[in-house]
Parts: C-alpha cells; sequence; structure tokens
C-alpha cells in the first residue's frame, strides 16, 4: 500500500512540476514576444497588444506620486518615438532573474542590459486568462 501512495505522491509532485514548467515557459515567451522584443526592441505592435491585457498600468513614481500609465497610452509615445526616430537602436537584452507562479497569478523580475549595461530591473505581473497569460501591471527601477 505504501508503494502505491509514494507513486501517486511523486506522480502529484511531477505533474505540478510540469504544469509550474509549463507556466513558466509560456510566460517567458509572452514576456519575451510583447515587451523585450516588441516593446524595447521596436517588435510589432500587434505582439504589444497581444502580451499586454487592455487594463494595463505601467506605475511609474514621478515626483513622489505614482503614475499610472495604461498600455495604450504607451504605444501611442512607443508609435511617435519610431516616427520621430525610425534608425534601429542598440538592441535590449532581457535576463529573468525570478519567475513566481501561484495558480493564475504571477511575478516576474527582469533585468533589461543595452550595450552590456544594465538600464532596468523590471517588474512584471501577469495574469492568466483564458487566452493565456497577460501582462497586467510592471514597475521598475531605472539604473543612473
Amino acid at each position: 500500500m505504501s508503494k502505491i501512495l509514494l507513486s501517486l505522491l511523486f506522480l502529484g509532485a511531477t505533474t505540478a512540476t510540469f504544469a509550474q514548467s509549463a507556466d513558466e515557459t509560456a510566460i517567458k515567451n509572452v514576456i519575451t514576444s510583447a515587451y523585450i522584443e516588441g516593446i524595447q526592441n521596436r517588435g510589432s505592435i500587434d505582439d504589444i497588444r497581444k502580451g499586454f491585457h487592455p487594463s494595463f498600468r505601467m506605475l511609474r513614481v514621478i515626483d513622489n506620486e505614482v503614475k499610472p500609465l495604461p498600455i495604450e497610452e504607451w504605444i501611442t509615445n512607443l508609435e511617435k518615438a519610431r516616427k520621430d526616430n525610425p534608425a534601429t537602436t542598440t538592441r535590449t537584452e532581457g535576463t529573468f532573474l525570478s519567475v513566481d507562479v501561484t495558480g493564475t497569478a504571477a511575478v516576474v523580475k527582469l533585468e533589461l542590459t543595452r550595450a552590456g549595461k544594465k538600464t532596468f530591473t523590471d517588474y512584471l505581473v501577469l495574469a492568466k486568462f483564458t487566452e493565456g497569460w497577460r501582462i497586467i501591471s510592471k514597475s521598475f527601477y531605472r539604473y543612473p
């Protein structure tokens, strides 16, 4: 009887680990496509919209106040910057420092570098919707 119980416990742990791993992979794919490639490296606006939930807010601290920036306003700013400066910029690379998933909620700590220099540490919050994982908020630290 104990061998059966141990087998069931192992199977449950293996299944939970696989689900966690699949979610982590999906989360990293969304962040890479929508945020690293989409926003940081001037990728597809469609990919950005697929990865960010319409209610997304970037939470910025400006003059000791929290100033939310909705995703559509951020996209408008990106499109203007791309039009004003169509030349490609130095590529941004992302390193996942941590991915913490609990059920349908996740938090990711991401380090961005450009030309080998740290530019940002981002904290991204994601939720799992029927269509998959989407970024719902972001806070960050910008390196001087």
